[in-house]
C-alpha cells in the first residue's frame, strides 16, 4: 500500500467530526435470540475532513493536499483530537502509560498498542503510526534513554538494545496518528455555498498497515 508520512494539517482536522466503527453481524433467530459475531478485530475509524473548515483558504489547503494524494491513492496521518495519546488529553505522556509486553529474557521487539479498558473487559489496540520523538519507554519501572531503544515511526515497532529479563514489565507512553486515506474521490463545493456556510463532505477512512 502506498503511504505518505505526512499529517492532515491539525488545525482542520480540530473541527473534523468522527470516529470508530465496529462491523457486528446480527442472527436473529426463530425463538426472538440473537445470534452476534464481530468479523473484524479492530474497529476502523472514519472522519469527516469537511467539518473542520472555516474558510475558503482553509479549503484550498485541504485540496492541495487532496491533489499530493492523489485522491484515494496515497494514505495519510491523520490527528484524532479526541484520541491521541497513550493517557488521557489532559495528561502528560508517561512512560508507564501503557504495558505493552513483558519480557521474556530473549525477544527485543516489540509493537507498541494501547489498552482501552472498561469494567472486566480490555481491548488491544495496534499504534502503527507514533509521533517521531514523542515515545517514551520503562523496563521494570526504570525509564530507558538513546541509544537504549529506538522506535520506527512508520511501523510502531520498539526495539530495544537488550532484551527484557523474564517477568519484566515493558510500558511506554507517546503520541499517535491514525493511519487513513480519503474516502472519495472528488471534492465537491461552490464559494457562494461555502461562504453561506455550506460545508463540503470529505469523508476519511482508515487504513489498515
Amino acid at each position: 500500500m502506498s503511504f505518505h508520512e505526512v499529517r492532515f494539517p491539525t488545525d482542520l482536522s480540530f473541527g473534523a467530526s468522527g470516529g470508530p466503527e465496529r462491523r457486528t453481524e446480527i442472527v436473529t433467530l426463530a425463538n426472538g435470540h440473537e445470534v452476534r459475531n464481530a468479523p473484524w478485530a479492530h474497529a476502523r475509524r472514519r472522519y469527516d475532513a469537511g467539518m473542520g473548515m472555516r474558510s475558503l483558504d482553509d479549503l484550498e489547503v485541504v485540496i492541495a493536499f487532496f491533489e499530493a494524494r492523489a485522491g484515494q491513492l496515497h494514505g495519510f496521518r491523520w490527528k484524532d483530537w479526541t484520541d491521541f495519546k497513550s493517557c488521557p488529553a489532559s495528561q502528560v505522556i508517561d512512560p508507564m502509560d501503557q504495558v505493552i509486553a513483558t519480557g521474556d529474557g530473549a525477544a527485543t521487539s516489540f509493537p507498541l498498542v494501547k489498552n482501552y479498558r472498561s469494567g472486566e473487559q480490555t481491548y488491544i489496540r495496534p499504534i502503527v503510526k507514533p509521533v517521531a520523538g514523542s515515545v517514551r519507554v520503562a523496563v521494570d519501572g526504570t525509564e530507558l534513554f538513546a541509544p537504549d531503544f529506538s522506535v520506527d515511526p512508520a511501523t510502531g515497532l520498539l526495539t530495544l538494545a537488550s532484551a527484557p529479563q523474564e517477568g519484566a514489565e515493558v510500558t511506554a507512553g507517546y503520541a499517535f496518528d491514525v493511519p487513513v486515506r480519503f474516502d472519495t474521490d472528488a471534492i465537491t463545493t461552490s464559494v457562494t455555498g461555502f461562504e453561506a456556510g455550506e460545508v463540503p463532505s470529505i469523508p476519511v477512512v482508515e487504513v489498515r498497515i
